[in-house]
């Protein structure tokens, strides 16, 4: 019933409305309308170009008026259609035109003289035409081609604060469609200033034939004098010409106000006071020139006397307000120093970043954009690769100098304890041989701080002999960077807070809502979420598959509370990422298999505690399983291949814990986690 009754309140339906009036636009041009409709159509005219003009003033950014394109078009057709309208009642009508608008102008306005009439028409136009349109023209045309240019640009700066954690995906969304419409809202308007100027040619042609028109129509059939025939027709033209300019040039200058406004925080009027009065020295200098211009003999003395006055006035005023203003900064700024200086202050102290990297005074070029360095970009981008390869966004990495840091060198700490460090030599590269280079090169021996192996720094006329050999060469940035990456790695789940677990769930929701809710009517609390993640991330599984994640500890939650029992679970139904992550190509997988007897011995030294599964093997076994995990980790390395090993799925995760504490970064799957389209190769086992 609501909607029957919201569907009969026809005049709410915008769309229909402006349908019928353009169709009524159309029929403007065929049917003869009343000289009383005429004076309705021509107000509605002057109604609109004030709307507009006044609108444009007001907006802050030219995506908020996007139609303005199409209304330039709309409204112009509409003039012309008014004016065909006008042009027939006047040639029809003659000396009894009653349209009343037409004949104020041709009479009031310009003073019943048809020569100032026609002069102060063609200034209309000369103005409109000459100055308006064809700045508002080129503007068009240079903003349609640098907002086109600056698009990637803008592109990149939107990932780039996506990375950063800067703005959300929505927001980055939002910034997307605004970018794409500023391009489009400039491409249009390029090619609908061309309207008003068709505009401008056709309203001089159509008064040029009423003039010639009515003169025939006046003698010819009326049998009217030359004298009376000139008057009438003249006047009623001219006041036609002007009827119709007025509104066109309120048009044209609201498109040159909006193609010449960048983008900006307040309206025209805001900002025209706030830009260009911000200055009372400027004044001052206006107002002393005005009342020098009034003591030279020939000037009128009081306009210019009261305007310099005006000016000095509001000059004082102006500066008086500077002033408070400054002394209200300067109060907040001394409070906001006591603030600092109380105890409270202490409690900033307390915060630790999560990431951070410190570096000697000699690394600074490298986070410096003025002096070449791009490390900040490569940082984004880690962060960046991060989100995509572990499913985990992580946060801000504080960069800051360090002087008690050696200047050479680089310090990585997570939540405030250093986990890696490292010596840059500036203006060198970093050579390092992947094992099969026997030609040694000049340079400094070092150990290459992310992987420990050893690596030479090599100046940069022997880079392209080492890259000729067969080193791989990368230059300092690279080194940094390089070492970033992997103790994100290694450390992902020690960043991973309660904090970010909400925000995924958050994030999840938007388009998985019901997985979400399973999850909270399981009981699983955030910290349970966490555990199960931050084991996924210790072994280097990602966590990017959140829905199967969530999924499955909606399922198994209830009846499975240990979070060891559920990261097993979580990890077998993602089992074919796990397996995509160390297969080949051919989907094959070699393995480091474990005999039963070791199995069996594994089974035996499980303990269950209070705080979950703990491995208690005797010393002497337990001597004998690292031994021979060590030997096959070597052998395989040997081979060039990484070490996988396949066990049962009730010991993986001890040995997983076993195998980690020699062999870090070594995988460890059960044989529960293989999906059915991977074939396994055993290259190894581990038997006492």
């Amino acid at each position: 019933m609501a909607d029957e009754i919201e569907s009969r309140v026809w005049w709410k339906r915008t769309d229909i409305l402006i349908a019928i009036g353009v169709i009524a636009v159309v029929l403007m041009l065929i049917v003869p309308i009343p000289a009383i409709l005429l004076d309705f159509l021509i107000a509605i005219s002057f109604s609109i170009g004030l709307i507009t003009i006044i609108t444009v003033m007001y907006m802050k950014r030219v995506i908020d008026l996007s139609v303005f394109p199409s209304l330039l078009l709309v409204t112009t057709v509409y003039r012309l259609a008014v004016n065909v309208s006008s042009t027939r009642l006047i040639l029809l009508k003659g000396p009894a035109f009653q349209g009343k608008i037409i004949k104020a102008f041709g009479q009031f306005v310009i003073g019943g003289n048809y020569v100032v009439g026609i002069i102060i028409f063609l200034i209309l136009i000369a103005v409109q035409f000459i100055v308006i349109m064809k700045g508002a023209t080129r503007v068009s045309e240079v903003a349609a081609r640098f907002t086109l240019d600056a698009m990637p640009g803008k592109q990149m700066a939107i990932d780039a604060d996506i990375s950063a954690g800067l703005i959300t995906e929505e927001e980055a969304i939002k910034k997307r469609v605004d970018i794409q419409r500023e391009a489009d809202f400039y491409g249009a308007m390029d090619g609908a200033s061309k309207f008003v100027q068709g505009d401008v040619k056709v309203s001089l042609l159509i008064t040029i034939i009423n003039i010639i028109g009515g003169l025939i129509i006046g003698m010819a059939i009326r049998g009217e004098t030359l004298s009376s025939a000139v008057a009438t027709y003249t006047m009623l033209t001219i006041g036609d010409g002007l009827v119709a300019q007025i509104p066109s040039l309120m048009m044209s200058t609201a498109t040159g106000i909006i193609v010449t406004r960048a983008v900006s925080m307040n309206d025209l009027g805001t900002e025209l006071t706030s830009q260009l009065l911000n200055q009372p020295r400027t004044l001052w200098i206006g107002a002393g020139f005005l009342i020098f211009l009034a003591i030279l003999p020939g000037f009128p003395k009081i306009p210019l006397i009261i305007l310099g006055a005006a000016m000095s006035i509001f000059a004082f005023y102006l500066r008086r307000g500077m002033k408070v203003k400054e002394e209200a900064k300067l109060g907040l700024k001394k409070e906001k120093e006591e603030v600092t200086k109380g105890p409270e202050s202490v409690l900033g102290l307390l915060q630790i970043d999560p990431i951070a990297l410190e570096i000697g005074y000699n690394l600074i070029p490298l986070v410096d954009p003025d002096q070449g360095g791009d490390l900040l970009e490569r940082v984004t981008m880690i962060r960046r690769q991060s989100a995509i390869e572990f499913g985990l966004i992580f946060p801000p990495i504080r960069i800051r100098d360090n002087m008690r840091l050696d200047p050479n060198t680089y310090s990585i700490k997570i939540k405030g304890v250093e986990v890696g460090k490292g010596s840059i030599r500036m203006g060198k590269y970093l050579a390092m041989n992947p094992g099969n280079v026997k030609e040694k090169i000049e340079g400094e021996e070092t150990v290459e701080p992310a992987f420990g192996l050893p690596a030479i720094w090599i100046d940069e006329a022997n880079r392209e002999k080492a890259e000729r050999l067969g080193y791989t060469v990368v230059d300092a940035p690279s080194v940094i960077a390089t070492h970033m990456t992997e103790v994100i790695k290694s450390y992902a789940s020690e960043v991973l807070g309660r904090q970010d677990v909400q925000a995924l769930l958050n994030s999840l929701s938007t388009d998985y809502s019901v997985v979400v809710d399973e999850v909270k009517k399981s009981g699983a609390t955030i910290g349970d979420i966490q555990k199960i993640l931050k084991g996924l991330l210790r072994e280097g599984v990602s966590i990017r598959d959140l829905v199967t994640i969530m999924e499955t500890i909606a399922d198994y939650f209830p009846s499975v509370k240990g979070p060891d029992e559920l990261i097993e679970l979580v990890r077998q139904a993602l089992s074919r990422q796990i397996c995509q992550q160390y297969s080949d190509p051919e989907k094959k997988i070699p393995v480091i298999t474990v005999s039963k007897e070791v199995e069996e011995e594994i089974r035996n030294s499980i303990v269950e505690t209070e705080r979950g599964k703990k491995f208690a093997m005797e010393p002497g076994e337990q001597k004998k399983l690292l031994t021979g995990i060590t030997d096959e980790v070597k052998k395989i390395r040997e081979k060039g291949l990484k070490p996988v090993f396949l066990t049962s799925p009730e010991i993986r995760a001890i040995f997983s814990n076993i195998v980690s504490s020699i062999v870090p970064h070594a995988a460890v799957l059960s044989s529960f986690e293989i999906a059915t389209d991977i074939r396994l190769e055993a290259v190894g086992n581990i038997a006492f």
